[in-house]
């Protein structure tokens, strides 16, 4: 059974950091690709940044230089790094799972595995 559990989220005041986590259990790939989503109020889910098995990432073009994936060795743990907070970065962030990354940046189809997503919220 997949599993895929986020924690780390909460309210910031703008400028302010965050460290997201999410542990993955139970993944059919023995190579795979993580991605962060996130989803605001009344808006699409968007792709932030994904990382492959390799460590290749890749970022969607307002987080960029603000914000960092990556993963453990053991690939159980991915991370978000969060820098630089604006109130518009507010949203419920999703980890994903699927079986590579194709799309710059992560696109929600390509993403099979879902967790239930921890909430970011930036005040100004």
């Amino acid at each position: 059974q997949v599993q895929l559990v986020e924690s780390g989220g909460g309210s910031v005041q703008a400028g302010g950091s965050l460290r997201l986590s999410c542990v993955a259990s139970g993944l059919p790939y023995s190579r795979y690709c993580m991605g962060w989503f996130r989803q605001g109020p009344g808006q699409e889910r968007e792709g932030v940044a994904s990382i492959d098995s390799a460590g290749t990432t890749s970022y969607t073009d307002s987080v960029k230089g603000r914000f960092t994936i990556s993963q453990d060795s053991a690939k159980v743990t991915l991370w978000l790094h969060m820098n630089s907070l604006k109130p518009e970065d507010t949203a419920m962030y999703y980890c994903a799972a699927g079986p590579w990354c194709v799309g710059v940046p992560p696109r929600r189809d390509d993403f099979g595995y879902w967790g239930q997503g921890t909430q970011v919220t930036v005040s100004s």
